[in-house]
């Protein structure tokens, strides 16, 4: 592949609802641009993105890929660094890594579908991100797609940003060819993406004149010279509305709609075109980060003529291909065998070759300029979000916001002594999807895995087995409940054992109430009053308590909210021994325990729910059916309500499938923990049943 300089690089992320067509898209421009000399397909499992075996199984796409295409522009050679994104929601971390380097983006829309939930959360990350943004209507070639339909919905939907560049031309129904709204050209398809001029058709005038008008109004408004003339009726040349289109493009106020059919290859050569005259080179932008020599904010244009910095984007790990770190160059010129410095780590990093990836293909390059995006091999503590930069001007750049895993199962190796393998797999899986966490619950005795959803867990069980030969099972998680008493009592509890020579004895008086605070196990206090026990024996006292705490007698979970006063005893000069006193306070104890009215208490989450106003009643009734207690509902001025509430931690699992079931997939939610509340009697009743057998282990 050639040398590119920044002016002449376009990094373009595909977006769009699962199934859209962004691959097959993708597929179609590498056939145009004589990448592949025939389209591979995403059923077929012959696609360029697609390459994972798991991503050829379940025909969809789980990774980001990236296919640099070459593209012989206006002005001479580009190159495109498309980033192709999965649809899913459950590989949401994927999409956020590739939108973190894109300087523009392409909306797939399947023109049969309309306007899709994966539609409406693309075009929110363009508008977070502020990125330059066209929405490409595929599946034209169906009889059944309304072109016009769906133009009106996404005006409706996202205002009047949207701006078609073409119109549909259909022949008995068949679709045929386009009408180049900026040109006032007719085109018709004669092979792939490849046309002749022709006719505008009569029905087509009417809509023609209103785009038409649209773009003109567009277009005087970039300056006031303009305004005069559109005013005064003059005609503006196609040179002067193509560079307004450009300037309203790259601020976002105008998003072209172009129309095509991927899978016939028809309209990707208009894309290209489109990429190469509308959307921006990465000099147009500014890299902001740290510079930890000083600690000042850092502000840099991507060129050439500074020092070497970069971020790392992506990170894969393939047990054929090994590990390839994705970075983008932010300012200076990677070259091989360049010594680097991990400003995160603070550590030196080789750099051998460099690559750009065409899906799983290693393409070797002489250098990459600023702007540009591309892979190096093997670096050795590098991550992803971390900077690769030269020692002498340290910067750090921002890490891609990733979001939140809330999704999680208990998970367990099904062939015994195979721990180690699966935490080496999982730690592998892990560095490539920063949304997958596994984290050990001690408390509980479990492992659970982390994800956005379970599509995503399902995906890591199947990759565990077939990349890494470990096998696991998932299951529900177990929760962490407290146990804890609501009234005050007073026992005792004495230990003797005799048993030739030396005996035990140990006899302790002891109240139990409630402390009111339910962040500590217990407190320990004594009132012991003329010797009665002796005052070395206390702390072998409250080590009976300290013990007792841990497993309580009622499920065997640990105790929280305990007061422990030690009052009256009686000890024996030969006999007694801290260890007898240790045991007389366990006795005491778990007596004591069990007449104070013991009861369970469960985690309660804070949670936060985001959806559409039209949703609002079915979640509220959802949530009120897990226990939960809303508390409120606020507006997030973006036409959708956040309603707070308290919700039993235990309610919460499968929530996530659930409310994107009542949702159609927009409604998001997280939480953290809150506190520990008393729970329900049945829960109660249900949770010590299951527990019994672990209570009698605990038994003297």
């Amino acid at each position: 592949m050639n040398v590119y300089g920044t002016k002449q690089i376009r990094n373009v992320v595909l977006l769009g609802h699962g199934g859209a067509g962004k691959t097959t898209l993708v597929e179609a421009m590498a056939l145009i641009t004589g990448v592949t000399k025939r389209m591979g397909s995403v059923v077929d499992g012959t696609s360029i993105s697609d390459f994972d075996k798991e991503e050829i199984k379940r025909q969809f796409s789980i990774s980001t890929s990236l296919v640099p295409l070459e593209y012989e522009g206006e002005n001479g050679p580009i190159k495109i660094n498309f980033l192709d994104t999965p649809g899913y929601f459950d590989f949401v971390g994927e999409v956020e890594e590739a939108v973190s380097v894109a300087d523009a983006a392409i909306i797939v829309v399947n023109c049969k579908a309309g306007i899709e939930v994966g539609t409406e959360k693309a075009w929110e990350l363009c508008e977070k991100f502020k990125l330059p943004r066209l929405i490409f209507v595929t599946n034209m070639d169906d009889d059944h797609a309304s072109y016009r339909e769906l133009v009106l919905k996404l005006e409706t939907r996202f205002g009047r940003k949207i701006a078609p560049f073409h119109l549909p031309i259909r022949e008995n129904e068949k679709f045929v060819g386009f009408v180049n709204v900026v040109k006032m050209a007719g085109r018709r398809f004669t092979n792939l993406s490849d046309y002749e001029e022709c006719e505008i058709p009569e029905y087509s005038q009417k809509n023609l004149g209103i785009c038409r008008e649209a773009l003109m109004e567009a277009v005087a408004e970039t300056n006031e010279e303009f305004m005069e003339r559109y005013f005064s009726g003059e005609e503006f040349t196609y040179e002067e509305v193509s560079s307004a289109l450009r300037e309203h493009v790259i601020d976002g106020s105008i998003v072209p709609v172009m129309l095509g059919s991927g899978i016939h290859a028809q309209g990707a050569r208009m894309v290209l075109q489109a990429v190469d005259k509308y959307f921006p080179s990465p000099d147009r932008y500014e890299c902001i980060g740290v510079d930890v020599s000083t600690g000042e904010r850092f502000v840099a244009k991507y060129n050439d003529d500074v020092s070497l910095s970069m971020r790392v984007f992506k990170t894969m790990v393939d047990p054929f291909i090994g590990k390839y770190s994705l970075v983008k160059v932010c300012t200076g010129t990677l070259k091989p065998d360049t010594l680097s410095y991990n400003v995160n780590k603070d550590t030196e990093e080789k750099i051998g070759k460099i690559y750009t990836l065409r899906g799983k293909d290693q393409i070797e390059l002489k250098e990459l300029a600023a702007g540009d995006i591309g892979a190096v091999a093997k670096l050795t503590v590098t991550q992803t979000g971390d900077t690769l930069a030269v020692r002498t001007a340290p910067i750090v750049y921002h890490k891609p916001e990733i979001s939140i895993p809330y999704t999680y199962m208990r998970y367990k190796t099904k062939t015994k002594g195979d721990d180690d393998k699966v935490a080496s797999a999982l730690s592998k899986l892990m560095e490539e999807d920063l949304t997958l966490k596994a984290v050990g619950d001690s408390e509980n005795r479990q492992t659970l895995l982390y994800g956005i959803g379970d599509q995503q867990l399902d995906v890591v069980v199947s990759k565990l087995l077939n990349r890494y030969k470990v096998e696991i099972e998932l299951s529900k998680p177990k929760f962490a409940f407290r146990e804890t008493i609501r009234k005050k009592v007073e026992v005792q509890g004495k230990y003797k054992k005799q048993s030739g020579g030396h005996g035990q004895y140990g006899d302790v008086k002891m109240e139990f109430e409630p402390s009111g605070d339910l962040e500590k196990p217990y407190v320990f206090e004594e009132r012991v009053f003329g010797g009665a026990v002796p005052r070395n024996y206390f702390p072998a006292v409250e080590k009976g308590v300290q013990e007792c705490v841990l497993k309580g007698p009622l499920a065997a979970y640990p105790v929280v909210g305990v007061k422990a006063t030690l009052v009256d005893g009686s000890y024996h000069p030969v006999d007694s021994s801290e260890m007898a006193f240790k045991m007389a306070a366990t006795m005491a104890f778990k007596k004591g325990f069990m007449d104070a009215n013991p009861v369970l208490l469960e985690p309660i989450a804070s949670l936060k729910v985001t959806v559409p106003d039209k949703f609002t009643g079915d979640v509220m009734g959802d949530l009120n059916r897990r226990r939960g207690r809303v508390l409120g509902m606020n507006s997030n001025h973006n036409g959708k309500q956040v309603i707070e509430a308290d919700i039993p931690m235990s309610e919460l699992f499968g929530y996530n499938t659930d409310l994107r079931s009542m949702t159609g997939g927009i409604g998001v939610y997280e939480y953290e923990f809150n506190r520990y509340e008393q729970a329900p009697g049945d829960v109660q009743k249900k949770e010590v049943e299951a527990r019994a057998s672990k209570v009698d282990q605990l038994e003297v």
